[in-house]
């Protein structure tokens, strides 16, 4: 196992806390990472056997298991929160008892909210970034940014193997995970509006042009941006309005999270297809932003992140708010 730079985090909060979430995009790795942390029962609850499990009397379940326990995909059981609650609170001096695996921010974030409030910790694992994979014999920066960082696209064996990965993902995204949402767009436009999203990758984002495109309202394209952010899979940029004086664009830029997805969309493969696209210069900003957010967050919590940008031009690509401190 390539080792993980969020694992001191987990470390850190398994000690705090009763429970523990690590979030993050599917395939990203929460599963191999949490296996390899702790010996644990591992329950994955998109499987209907460990899914049966906790079927019945949920808290029965619970204090019947020797903990810890992984429960992967627990975003899947929404009556397990309150119950977990009464058990962690039955021996509430006891920390890393409970751990748990989500890839659906929202939903996940808002059971824990109303459920877990000072019981758990969380984490977001994202997919590889530079620090983790810069020891591997021949990789470099450049491989990473072709790649991208999820384990079995950055691992893959071969070009082919890398497409194979990425269609299986993005096909699984949209038939299982979008569409259980049922939205008004067929699986053939949530496809075509990623791609748009890839050509606008490090653009300002229009709700409406994007509708327009595709026959939709702004607000049905809001929606469904809204759940591909919280499935980790694009990231919406703010802009920075600390000097309301100036005229500042006040649209949000848009970014596919992972730099392997956006050369899917746009058909890059190779390196030199990549350094002789017209994307490149794009697609190599929201790759650094990408490191840069993702090393911050593991680094300390709270900080936010926002771009600035006048209407005469002026830019800063990536705004760091630390509270009394800020980095651009």
């Amino acid at each position: 196992m390539i080792p993980r730079a969020a694992e001191s985090g987990l470390k850190k909060l398994a000690g705090q806390f009763p429970a523990v979430l690590l979030l993050g995009p599917r395939q990203c790795g929460k599963t191999t990472l949490m296996r390899h942390f702790v010996d644990a029962r591992y329950f994955d609850l998109e499987r209907p056997s460990d899914l049966q499990v906790f079927s019945g009397d949920i808290e029965y379940a619970l204090q019947n298991l020797k903990d810890p326990l992984i429960l992967d995909e627990a975003q899947t059981l929404p009556a397990l929160f309150p119950v977990l609650r009464s058990v962690i609170d039955d021996g509430r001096r006891k920390n890393g008892r409970f751990f748990l695996l989500g890839s659906v921010s929202p939903e996940l974030l808002k059971s824990i909210s109303e459920s877990l409030a000072g019981r758990v910790g969380i984490l977001e694992l994202t997919p590889f970034i530079y620090s983790e994979v810069a020891g591997r014999r021949g990789v470099k920066l450049e491989t990473l940014w072709l790649r991208g960082g999820y384990p079995d696209a950055f691992l893959a064996r071969d070009s082919e193997s890398w497409r194979a990965w990425h269609e299986s993902y993005l096909r699984t995204f949209i038939e299982r995970d979008i569409a259980r949402h049922q939205l008004k767009l067929s699986a053939v436009e949530v496809r075509r509006l990623l791609t748009m999203l890839a050509h606008s990758h490090g653009g300002l984002l229009n709700y409406s042009t994007l509708g327009r495109s595709l026959g939709y309202s702004y607000h049905t394209i809001q929606n469904i941006l809204d759940l591909f952010v919280g499935y980790f899979l694009v990231r919406r940029l703010q802009p920075y309005h600390a000097n309301v004086e100036k005229r500042l664009v006040k649209a949000p830029k848009v970014y596919l999270r992972d730099s392997g997805m956006v050369h899917y969309l746009l058909g890059i493969g190779t390196a030199d297809q990549l350094l002789t696209s017209p994307a490149r210069g794009n697609s190599f900003e929201g790759f650094m932003i990408q490191q840069i957010v993702a090393l911050e967050e593991l680094q300390r919590s709270g900080s936010g992140f926002y771009f600035f940008r006048t209407h005469s031009g002026a830019e800063i690509d990536l705004l760091i708010d630390r509270g009394r401190q800020r980095i651009g």
